[in-house]
């Protein structure tokens, strides 16, 4: 290239320049600087950006390296002559030296650093419409393999860092979408220098940093699962100074567009990360209120399963985890007081947009969300959580699902036939309080009066059988879903029989707790009656709502209404309960007992010779006579005293003796009628003065026990019948 290419540059200035020596390229950039001092000086302007351009073109972007290395010291004498008025050539000035940023020597890239370093230190602020490019190239400088060029780098940071936080004029909106790009760095360095550049911005009393957090926050959580515990414990303070900050002035903040981000970290295999993330959620429900009703389904796809935690290190995450849990659930309210809360909520937030400046640009641009709570999608994350391996997520699960069922029933109960198969199948888990829990979403849909306003769609699973309908008609307040709860769970015991053996009582038991025990056992009675077609079945299950009657202390209040059939209703129950009785012998004649038919008992008895007498038979009426022999029974005992006003009484534990064989029962059962005084069955006068005895109840008189006892045959005979059509194959 010719030598007048060049000017205004002398030969000899030329020739250090391009030297590979750095103090003969240090002597040229002296001469630089008097040049521009004497253009400047004598108002040579032309001849100060024909100098720039060369320095610029011919010598920063040449294609050797020690010329682009002494065009970047030209440059930066440059800039030391203009001085004050360095900001007129600010673009000949920078735009070379950021080129050198990315240069393949690293020698040139440590001068691109050094010379843009003296080049701001003299332009100041007028380096700012070039912040982009800077921070550009210093997020790259800051990941550099060479420590001499990350060396350099960090001196021009803080040079850069220094003029943002004393400037007015930086414009932080231009800038995020860069910051919203670079901090999904993977590199630690450049990760380092992000962070570092959110902490100063924060600082800025003129940049309020939350306004922009929902662009940066998804990037801030990456970066505290790094490696690097100095980057951790970096980005973990950073994040916590938000969160105060949050804390100071939630009226301005976009809690909505963060909440999903944080959804999505609280599920993070990362136990900083994760409980990080949980505890913003947590911060978020306080301040926010029903604004995170939306987001409900997230946040307890995230929490529950923490429940789950038993690990020391990771108590923190499950107590935090339990607090958002406790504070969501808190939220859903009453139907009527949801739909005033979201009605003001809407209210303020419209008021709080139309009032903001330019400074909510964040909160007015993106559509608000509706704080309603979406339950499809939150009964689908809870009967997820309910197959969940650990207890206390399933617990909280259901906790869940009847909280809902309390507070918005008509809106679950659009889901109950998603739900029910679900709950029925964890009637079977190992844990008891569980069990409870379960049972009790169950009370609480089957007695819900939403669930009389909606009932069952008839097309539907739900649909119950002519002769069932016409059979039973729920009181109490029930509604149709418990006729089907109560029919579904006897073909769960029918298919598991286990399920029976293990939790059966159990889970009857409770059931009466929850709910009235006099339609459970009319219902149960009238489905044994019609709907049971398994007759073996539905003699074991009458053995244990036998049992469960005579023996728990939940149904002692209907066992002293069927002891004394005093109203209508209780002979109605009786009849009810006698029919599905009859199902099992032995149960029969127990529920007699208990109702102090006497008469009926021994008609019974009379006839049991003509079943088929099985181990399982006697052993029942072992039970029976141990049975007879509790405190349940301590009136039946003291009857036996007055023998002349109870002779079938008498008659019906001879019957029971001879039916049994010579076992501890047996001797039980005549040790106790050998303690009555003068034992003799009773002269026919004796009997007539039973009978008139007997009639002193007035309502048992009016029940129809012949017809009962042919009843009780026929459906004997069709036990019978079934016992043997497999030996019939």
């Amino acid at each position: 290239m010719a030598e007048r290419d060049y000017s205004p540059l002398s030969a000899s200035c030329v020739r250090a320049l391009n030297d590979k020596l750095y103090e003969k390229r240090k002597v040229a950039a002296l001469e630089i600087e008097k040049m521009v001092k004497e253009y400047v000086a004598t108002n040579k302007t032309a001849e100060v950006k024909k100098l720039l351009r060369v320095l610029g073109q011919e010598f920063a972007l040449s294609q050797n390296a020690n010329s682009r290395k002494g065009g970047l010291i030209g440059l930066a004498a440059s800039a030391i002559a203009l001085g004050k008025d360095s900001p007129s050539y600010i673009n000949d000035l920078v735009k070379p030296v950021l080129t050198c940023f990315f240069d393949s020597d690293s020698r040139v890239r440590y001068y691109g650093c050094e010379s843009l370093y003296n080049i701001i230190k003299v332009a100041r602020t007028a380096i700012l419409p070039f912040f982009n490019d800077i921070f550009d190239g210093l997020s790259k400088l800051a990941a550099d393999p060479d420590q001499n060029v990350r060396s350099g780098s960090e001196l021009l940071d803080k040079l850069m860092k220094d003029i943002v936080t004393d400037s007015c004029a930086f414009d932080p909106v231009a800038f995020m979408p860069l910051l919203q790009e670079r901090i999904l760095t993977k590199n630690p360095f450049a990760r380092q220098f992000i962070v570092s550049w959110v902490k100063t911005l924060d600082s800025v009393p003129d940049i309020d940093m939350l306004v922009y957090l929902p662009e940066i926050l998804d990037g801030l959580f990456l970066i505290l699962g790094d490696t690097s515990h100095e980057i951790r414990q970096m980005c973990e303070s950073v994040l916590g100074e938000f969160l105060l900050n949050i804390s100071k002035s939630k009226k301005k903040i976009d809690f909505q567009s963060m909440a999903n981000i944080l959804v999505v970290h609280s599920q993070s295999p990362d136990g900083l990360i994760q409980f990080t993330a949980i505890i913003w959620l947590k911060h978020f429900i306080e301040l926010s209120d029903i604004l995170m009703l939306p987001f409900t389904s997230g946040i307890l796809a995230s929490v529950l399963p923490c429940l789950a935690y038993d690990d020391e290190t990771k108590l923190n995450i499950r107590e935090a985890a339990r607090a958002v849990n406790d504070q969501l659930m808190k939220l859903i309210q009453g139907e009527e007081a949801a739909a005033e809360g979201i009605k003001g909520e809407k209210s303020n937030l419209s008021t709080e947009n139309n009032g903001n400046n330019s400074q909510t640009r964040v909160l007015t641009e993106p559509e608000v969300i509706s704080p309603e709570l979406d339950i499809p999608s939150v009964v689908t994350v809870l009967t997820r959580q309910l197959l969940h391996d650990s207890m206390p997520t399933r617990i909280t699960a259901l906790r869940w699902i009847y909280h809902l069922f309390t507070k918005l029933p008509t809106k679950m109960f659009h889901h109950v036939e998603e739900l029910f198969p679900l709950l029925l199948k964890t009637l079977s888990d190992p844990s008891d309080e569980v069990v409870i829990l379960d049972l009790k979403v169950l009370a609480e849909i089957s007695s819900s009066p939403a669930g009389i306003r909606s009932p069952p769609p008839k097309s539907s699973s739900f649909m119950l059988s002519a002769n069932l309908q016409h059979a039973f008609k729920p009181s109490h307040n029930l509604n149709e879903y418990f006729t089907y709860f109560l029919i579904s769970l006897l073909k769960l015991f029918g298919t598991d029989r286990q399920l029976v053996e293990d939790r059966g009582s159990f889970i009857i038991r409770e059931l009466c707790l929850l709910l009235n025990p006099e339609d459970i056992y009319s219902c149960c009675s009238e489905i044994l009656v019609h709907e049971e077609e398994d007759l073996v079945f539905a003699s074991r299950m009458t053995r244990t709502l036998s049992t469960i009657l005579l023996t728990s202390t939940e149904l002692f209040e209907l066992r002293m209404e069927l002891k004394e059939l005093k109203t209508a209703a209780s002979v109605d129950l009786f009849i009810c309960l006698y029919k599905s009785w009859c199902h099992n012998p032995v149960s029969t004649v127990a529920l007699c007992f208990l109702t102090q038919n006497y008469h009926h008992a021994s008609q019974l008895l009379s006839i049991f010779g003509d079943l088929e007498v099985t181990v399982e038979f006697l052993v029942e009426i072992d039970k029976l006579v141990q049975l007879i022999e509790s405190p349940i029974f301590t009136y039946l005992r003291l009857q036996l005293l007055d023998e002349a006003r109870n002779h079938f009484l008498l008659k019906s534990l001879y019957g029971l003796l001879m039916l049994l064989p010579q076992s501890d029962a047996f001797h039980i059962l005549q040790h106790r009628l050998q303690c009555i005084p003068s034992v003799h069955f009773s002269s026919i006068e004796t009997r007539l003065a039973y009978n008139q005895s007997e009639n002193e109840r007035t309502l048992p008189k009016k029940i129809d026990f012949e017809d009962l006892l042919k009843y009780f045959r026929r459906l004997q005979d069709k036990h019978r019948a079934q016992r043997r059509v497999p030996h019939q194959v």
